[in-house]
């Protein structure tokens, strides 16, 4: 495998942040105050501006897209039900994402119960699953689709919460200070939980990082 390959890599999160602009969340949280008074229309407004998003951070929490439909639905229920009880305290998009963190974790508590393969064979098939692929000389197009299957087993490997945090930071660009709030602990954790995370990626990546 070449050195160009392996530079395709994505990171595993973003360094600077960028945060959601006031002028979007003002518009979020105006629509949710409509939805509070039972405005159908704003609440449908809402999950236009955040099914993809709350969707592709389900499938990418879970390991699972083809379920990850079914709970954003339950995300933006829970989110209509609890439209009374809203108030302004945080942006709009924290009390969406903590919504959607107590899904996932739910959900990834009853999926642990049902495994019924052991942890040890899950690593070993993706090890044999690596070790065939570098055998292999696969064009450009095969071998980045490859990196970034490796790139999601390895993010989906990681504990809720340390997953949780680089999916927030990575592919939805969220400032430390916001994942703190959905995470419901401090940002020095928040950071402690990344630098955690970064250092099991480069491990888990380690065949294609030194190839």
């Amino acid at each position: 495998m070449s050195n160009t390959a392996t530079q395709t890599i994505p990171l595993p999160m973003p360094d600077i942040d960028t945060p959601n602009s006031d002028s979007e969340n003002a518009i979020d949280v105006a629509l949710m105050l409509r939805v509070k008074q039972g405005d159908h229309a704003a609440f449908e407004s809402i999950v236009e501006r955040h099914q993809d998003m709350i969707v592709g951070t389900v499938a990418k929490m879970l390991g699972n897209p083809s379920d990850a439909q079914d709970i954003a639905q339950q995300v933006f229920i829970r989110l209509w039900k609890s439209a009374p009880r809203y108030k302004e305290k945080a942006k709009f998009t924290t009390f969406l994402f903590t919504i959607t963190r107590n899904l996932v974790f739910n959900e990834s508590k009853k999926r642990s119960r049902r495994k019924t393969h052991s942890l040890e064979e899950r690593e070993e098939e993706h090890h044999d699953q690596v070790a065939d692929s570098l055998t292999r000389s696969p064009d450009a197009e095969t071998l980045q689709s490859e990196l970034q299957s490796a790139v999601d087993a390895a993010i989906n490997a990681l504990p809720e919460k340390q997953r949780m945090a680089v999916i927030l930071r990575r592919y939805e660009n969220m400032p430390y200070d916001q994942i703190a709030e959905v995470l419901n602990t401090s940002v020095s954790a928040v950071k402690s939980h990344l630098f955690r995370a970064r250092t099991d990626l480069r491990d888990a990546l380690n065949n294609y990082l030194d190839a």
